[in-house]
C-alpha cells in the first residue's frame, strides 16, 4: 500500500503545478461557472482518475524508460509520432512556464528578485534530476500530503467565515470563463494537464513492476486531484467577489486567513511548482538520452538551463500561449487511451510487441 500511495502522490504532485495550486486556472476553468463548477470538478475528477490509472498501467505493462513507447501504444505509429513529437516539446515548454512561475512567486510573496527565484527553481531542480527516478517519485510525493493540509485549511476557513452568506448558487457565469460551456471547461482543463504529464506518468508506471499497483496508484492520485480541486474551487466560489481579479486566488484567502498561513500556502505553491518543474525536466531529457547513459546527467544540466532562458518570455506570456495548445493536444490523448483501452483490455502486452501492432 505504501507504494500505491506513494505513486498517488507523484501523480497529484506532478499535475498540481503552479495554476493548479494557486487557484488561478481554476478560477478560470471551474469558479467563473458558478455553482454549477461543482459538477465540473466531479467531470474532472473521473477523468484524472481513468486516465492516470491507464497510463500507469500501461507504462508499467511496457517497463518504459521513455515515453514513447507508451504513445505509440495508446495512438498508433503514425499518430504516435506526432503526438511524441508535440508532448516532448511541450514538456520543455511546462518546465520553463514554472521556472518562470517559481520566480513570480518568490517577488509576489517574498520580495525575492524573480531571477533569483528562477535560479533558485533551476538549481534544485538539476540536483534533484540528477538522483535516480525512484528516488524523485519518493520526493515528489512527499509535498502532498501538506498539499491538502493547507486547502482544507483553506477551505473550512472559507466557509465558516463566508459559507452561510447564501450567495453560493447566486453567482452565474462571469465573462472571465476558460470555454463557452462547464463541460468542455472541464474536459479541457483535464486534457492540458494529462498532456503535460502523461509522459512523467509512462515513467512512473515503468518503474513499477506491479500493473496492479500502478492503476491504484493512478486512481487514487486521480481522486486525490479531484478532491483538491473541488475544496479549491468551493472555498473560491464562496470568495468569489474577493478573488476574482485575484493573480493568485488562494495565496490571497490564505493570507487573508494570517500571514503565517499564507507564508505556508506559498512555499506549499513552490514545492508543487519544484515537483512538476523535477519531472517535466526528467521526462524531456530521458526522451532524448536515456537515462542508463553517462551523458544523462549533463543532458539535464544543459536542458534545466535552456528551460531557465526560455523562462525570460514570461510567466503569463507563457501559459496563455501554451496552455491552450496543450489543452487541444490533451483531447486527441484522451480519445486515445479510451479507444486503446477497450482495445487491449486483459492483454499483456511487450513492449516489441507494442511496437509491432503500432
Amino acid at each position: 500500500m505504501k507504494k500505491v500511495l506513494q505513486i498517488a502522490g507523484a501523480y497529484i504532485g506532478i499535475v498540481v503545478g503552479a495554476g493548479f495550486a494557486s487557484g488561478q486556472e481554476i478560477l478560470q476553468f471551474f469558479t467563473s461557472f458558478g455553482w454549477i463548477s461543482i459538477l465540473g470538478t466531479l467531470v474532472a475528477t473521473v477523468l484524472f482518475s481513468f486516465l492516470g490509472m491507464k497510463i500507469l498501467q500501461l507504462g508499467s505493462r511496457l517497463q518504459t524508460q521513455s515515453h514513447k513507447h507508451v504513445i505509440d501504444l495508446i495512438c498508433g505509429k503514425a499518430l504516435g509520432r506526432v503526438v511524441d513529437l508535440f508532448i516532448t516539446f511541450f514538456l520543455f515548454g511546462v518546465a520553463a512556464i514554472m521556472i518562470a512561475g517559481s520566480g513570480s512567486i518568490f517577488q509576489q510573496q517574498f520580495g525575492i528578485n524573480p531571477l533569483y527565484g528562477s535560479m533558485i527553481m533551476t538549481l534544485l531542480t538539476i540536483i534533484t534530476v540528477c538522483f535516480n527516478f525512484q528516488k524523485m517519485i519518493s520526493v515528489i510525493s512527499l509535498m502532498t500530503p501538506f498539499l491538502f493540509i493547507i486547502i482544507g485549511i483553506v477551505a473550512v476557513y472559507s466557509f465558516v467565515q463566508y459559507g452561510g452568506s447564501g450567495e453560493l448558487f447566486q453567482l452565474g457565469k462571469t465573462e472571465n470563463t476558460a470555454a463557452s460551456n462547464w463541460v468542455v471547461s472541464a474536459v479541457l482543463y483535464v486534457s492540458y494537464n494529462i498532456a503535460a504529464g502523461s509522459a512523467v506518468l509512462a515513467l512512473i508506471g515503468g518503474a513499477e513492476n506491479s500493473e496492479r499497483k500502478a492503476s491504484l496508484g493512478g486512481l487514487l492520485g486521480g481522486i486525490g486531484l479531484g478532491v483538491l480541486l473541488l475544496l479549491i474551487n468551493a472555498a473560491m466560489l464562496v470568495n468569489f467577489k474577493e478573488i476574482q481579479s485575484a493573480d493568485m486566488p488562494i495565496v490571497y484567502i490564505a493570507n487573508e486567513i494570517s500571514p503565517v498561513i499564507g507564508y505556508s500556502m506559498s512555499f506549499i505553491l513552490l514545492a508543487m511548482i519544484y515537483n512538476t518543474t523535477v519531472g517535466m525536466i526528467y521526462a524531456f531529457t530521458a526522451r532524448i538520452v536515456p537515462s542508463q547513459k553517462k551523458s544523462f546527467k549533463p543532458s539535464v544540466i544543459l536542458v534545466t538551463i535552456a528551460a531557465f532562458l526560455a523562462s525570460f518570455v514570461g510567466f503569463v506570456k507563457l501559459v496563455s500561449t501554451l496552455y491552450p495548445i496543450i489543452g487541444y493536444l490533451g483531447m486527441i490523448l484522451i480519445v486515445s487511451v479510451i479507444i486503446a483501452s477497450f482495445r487491449f483490455k486483459g492483454k499483456q502486452i511487450s513492449e516489441n510487441e507494442a511496437k509491432s501492432m503500432s
